[in-house]
């Protein structure tokens, strides 16, 4: 089958599952995942849409998230878009009820399903999160992209190869970082409601180079001073001038004078303040890092890698991307991002040790089977959800397999071998074409490699002998095959079966 068929395929079995094209309000995609805006929850075929077998998982959140990967995700998404503008233009009118709801029925009843999803998931520092995500995580694919540039440039530097052609790689790898703090304002605009193109141009006050001619709190400010945060914040001002001026000026005079005031105002705060104070807090996330590090070392590396999952099981990871990219803008690397990476070792390790100590259970070695490929280039979620979330136990002991491989490069980091990626996103064996560091590539492969290594080798270990107690073994080393008729019945070849997903409603989460 084709690549482009595959993939419309694909989009055409889930779009059932979720309600159809009428049951969807919005589509976009992450690096992983097609996020849906749904109408109605209700409507949605959770263990069948498990089944398909380009899906890895399922998550409930604002949004119905469907787990596909990094790169399939990206192909399928314009396909299942295409199927939702074609399903609404071609849908026909509903038949009239027997005693239809008016609208006003019908309004209040869409708005207590919002506001209960809104009382679920929209806590403020969750909508915080959220939106920093919304600015930042577009940018990823231009910062893999430019970060593999950099490395093979870094790469033929090292080796005297290609003279002539290194130093037009390095002006491809060094464009879009040079200008980032610009598409930092775009996004930050369009997220706080102002109009995109203002956010920019504000931002690309911090990165214009006569800057350097401009004196702020007694010294001489430096192009790109206050980076990605000061770009945030510039951009935030903008959306509140703006929104200023769309309520006080005259509507014959708005074209003019909003834009002007809103450059005007929000850059002169940025230059004279933003560009300062933010420029001091990058330098402090920068000295922070490297002072961890540096004393911390190994139990720095413990205590991140050991932690990290939790974190993305609960979203609150985002939270760590303008900090990747403030290290990366002035290191040009990230030294967080490798160490946090050993946590997707530990849950590799682990779920191989489930794998060995239930053999009875089909279904969950079948999940493991099919998620662990994806697992190696550090897609996480089929194993978390799939896997050791649901078991409990294994889930701590994946997080204990993360911390000694986050302990490992940690120990390296404080004997002066800093290990870091020149950019955010990938994981596993797909953040190695990423790595950066200052003893050359060589060794900073090499202490990734081994973090890989023990973070593999302690999630089994931990999970082996104390991941599973007698009970445990007793409830989930029995065979599934019974219980998925449900799933069996959708389709005979469901990677991710019935009761072992993560909204199986038989069993709750095995005790630690």
């Amino acid at each position: 089958m084709a690549t482009e068929d595959k993939n419309r395929a694909t989009a055409a079995a889930i779009l059932p599952l979720v309600g159809g094209a009428a049951n969807v309000s919005s589509v976009v995609h992450c690096m992983t995942r097609l996020r849906l805006g749904l109408h109605d929850r209700s409507l949605v075929q959770d263990e069948a849409l498990k089944a398909v077998p380009a899906v890895m998982g399922v998550v409930e959140d604002d949004t119905y998230q469907i787990v596909l990967g990094p790169g399939t995700v990206a192909r399928v998404t314009p396909e299942f878009e295409k199927l939702v503008e074609e399903g609404k233009a071609t849908a026909p009118a509903p038949a009239p009820a027997s005693a239809p709801l008016t609208a006003e029925e019908l309004a209040a009843q869409g708005a207590e399903m919002k506001a209960a999803r809104k009382a679920k998931n929209a806590t403020p520092f969750k909508l915080f999160l959220r939106r920093i995500a919304n600015i930042f995580v577009p940018l990823i694919p231009a910062l893999i992209g430019c970060g593999i540039i950099a490395g093979l440039n870094g790469l033929l530097v090292n080796l005297g190869w290609l003279t002539s052609v290194t130093p037009a790689l390095a002006a491809m790898a060094s464009g879009f970082m040079a200008l980032i703090a610009v598409f930092v304002g775009y996004n930050t605009a369009k997220e706080f409601g102002g109009t995109p193109i203002l956010g920019g141009a504000v931002a690309a006050i911090i990165v214009f180079p006569g800057v350097a001619n401009i004196e702020a709190f007694g010294q001489k400010l430096s192009p790109g001073q206050g980076g990605v945060l000061g770009a945030l914040g510039a951009a935030v001002l903008a959306v509140y001038v703006e929104k200023w001026c769309r309520r006080w000026v005259p509507e014959a005079l708005d074209v003019l004078v909003t834009p002007t005031l809103t450059v005007l105002v929000s850059g002169l705060v940025t230059i004279f303040g933003l560009m300062y104070v933010a420029g001091e807090v990058s330098t402090a996330i920068g000295t922070f890092a490297d002072w961890l590090l540096s004393n911390g070392g190994a139990g720095a590396g413990l205590v991140l890698g050991g932690f990290f999952l939790p974190l993305v099981m609960l979203g609150l990871h985002q939270a760590l991307i303008p900090i990747h990219t403030t290290l990366i803008e002035q290191q040009g690397y990230t030294v967080l991002l490798p160490i946090l990476a050993m946590a997707g070792a530990g849950q590799v390790g682990a779920a191989i040790a489930v794998f060995f100590r239930l053999p009875r259970n089909e279904s969950i070695r079948r999940t493991i089977k099919s998620a662990l490929p994806a697992g190696f280039l550090g897609v996480g979620e089929p194993l978390i959800y799939g896997v050791s979330l649901q078991l409990g136990r294994p889930f701590i002991t994946a997080c204990v397999g993360g911390a000694f491989g986050g302990a490992f490069v940690g120990f390296f980091n404080q004997l002066g071998d800093a290990v870091g990626s020149t950019a955010i996103g990938p994981s596993g064996w797909a953040l190695f074409p990423l790595l950066d560091g200052n003893h050359g590539l060589g060794a900073t492969i090499a202490i990734y490699a081994g973090g890989l290594v023990v973070g593999y080798l302690a999630g089994f270990v931990a999970t082996y002998f104390f991941g599973f107690s007698k009970e445990l073994l007793a409830e989930f080393n029995v065979s599934q095959e019974p219980a998925a008729s449900t799933v069996a019945a959708t389709g005979p070849e469901a990677p991710v079966t019935g009761t072992t997903g993560p909204d199986a409603p038989a069993k709750e989460p095995a005790g630690v």
